[in-house]
């Protein structure tokens, strides 16, 4: 993100993904809001995400339409990550957390490499990770290969940047952005978050399906829904679709099932398929979604009381928001960070399997699944807890509005020599 002196022009760059895209937009948003001008870089096919940001803020924000080079090992007509099917991507956005771990990770890669398990002794908590629960970049790494070199020099390049800005908050991270702020010797740590915050998005009013959806969800018991999602980009297998769909059968459990809907190549090697005969055994209490669903929404109903996650960054913030149970399936990149972050520092998630490949055992997700969202107090109490001090952090005088306004005043004194800001 750079910036010019005169009248502090933003230029965003968001990398073709829709977990990455959507809260850059949101940034984008909130500067808006404080007499920003802003430049967002984009390409035609993903142009239409930008199309409410653009109405919005006719004035203030402008789009800079680049068209998308073709490359040998992307198919033609991709240009966002989530039609990749179930391809790996090398680049994510997460917390300060995460930030703290790459930082160390990175800049000691030869001695740890390896070791079967890493010390974060540095790191406040001192958090003790087996090697394959570190970032997928980190474990994937080769020496003197020169595209994983150019990688680790990227790695090592985000802390010498200008500053950092994290969609997190100071209740959730301010630990591990405050190391970053003693490790890399200035202020200029910025946790903005959370960006997405339930706004005037309506269940009812976009579609049948929505519509359909709140008046199910109108007539649960409160916090007794399971939603579960795995983001935009992870297909499942057909095992793990076999073995997900009889832990909740069997857990008694109500929930609401958003499938991603895959490409025909991927239903030919057996990603992504409910078994057959499942949605009518659980007709009386569960609906399988095979469209966009507004996840945002659906978090905060008060039906809904715990999330199935890969606990991307953005699913993590959108649970935390809801005041919901996370039930984590760790998959790959940042997530098993993450996980460890919600399941042993805030005490507000449970974990029901990890790993990309793993198929868990359907008895005992179904009896995880059950628990978790029959027990009153634990973790319920928990996740309600750190809601409440999620909605302290955006008020008025919350700890993101005010680092907020503090990144607008710095922006405002940049020159153009100081112009790199790592988001």
């Amino acid at each position: 993100m750079s910036t010019t002196i005169n009248n502090c022009h933003i230029l965003l760059f968001p990398f073709l993904a829709q977990g990455h895209m959507l809260p850059l937009l949101h940034l984008a948003h909130r500067l808006s809001l404080h007499g920003l001008t802003i430049t967002i870089i984009i390409t035609p096919k993903n142009l239409t995400y930008l199309s409410s940001l653009l109405s919005s803020h006719p004035s203030s924000i402008i789009s800079l339409i680049l068209p998308f080079p073709s490359h040998p090992s992307i198919p033609p007509g991709v240009e966002n990550v989530k039609d990749l099917g179930h391809s790996d991507s090398f680049f994510f956005l997460s917390g300060a957390f995460l930030a703290a771990i790459d930082d160390y990770v990175w800049n000691n890669i030869e001695q740890l490499k390896t070791l079967e398990q890493v010390e974060l002794s540095a790191l406040p908590g001192s958090h003790v990770f087996k090697s394959n629960h570190l970032p997928s970049l980190f474990r994937l790494y080769k020496k003197s290969d020169p595209d994983w070199e150019f990688i680790k020099d990227l790695k090592l390049a985000n802390t010498k940047n200008w500053g950092c800005v994290f969609n997190s908050f100071d209740a959730f991270e301010g630990e591990y952005m405050d190391y970053l702020k003693k490790k890399l010797s200035h202020d200029w740590i910025f946790g903005v978050g959370p960006l997405n915050l339930p706004g005037p998005e309506n269940l009812g009013s976009e579609s049948d399906l929505n519509e359909r959806l709140l008046t199910w969800l109108d007539e649960c018991p409160k916090a007794s829904v399971a939603y579960v999602w795995f983001g935009s980009q992870k297909l499942l297998k057909r095992e793990q679709m076999e073995a997900l769909a009889l832990g909740l059968e069997k857990s008694g459990t109500r929930f609401v099932w958003v499938v991603k809907t895959g490409s025909t190549q991927a239903r030919e090697d057996e990603f992504e398929n409910v078994p057959d005969g499942f949605e009518e055994r659980v007709a009386s209490r569960g609906l399988v979604i095979r469209e966009w669903a507004p996840q945002v929404s659906i978090l905060n109903h008060e039906a809904v009381g715990g999330f199935l996650s890969h606990c991307g960054w953005n699913s993590v913030l959108e649970g935390i928001v809801g005041g919901v149970v996370i039930l984590a399936w760790p998959m790959e990149a940042d997530q098993l960070v993450n996980t460890r972050l919600l399941v042993e520092d805030m005490g507000v998630g449970v974990r029901v399997c990890k790993g990309a490949g793993s198929v868990p055992e359907a008895g005992e997700l179904s009896r995880v699944i059950g628990e978790s969202m029959s027990k009153a107090g634990g973790l319920k109490d928990e996740a309600k807890k750190l809601k409440e001090k999620t909605l302290e952090a955006v008020s008025k005088e919350g700890s993101s509005v005010q680092d907020m306004g503090g990144l607008v005043g710095e922006l405002r004194k940049l020159k153009p020599l100081k112009s790199r800001i790592q988001v």
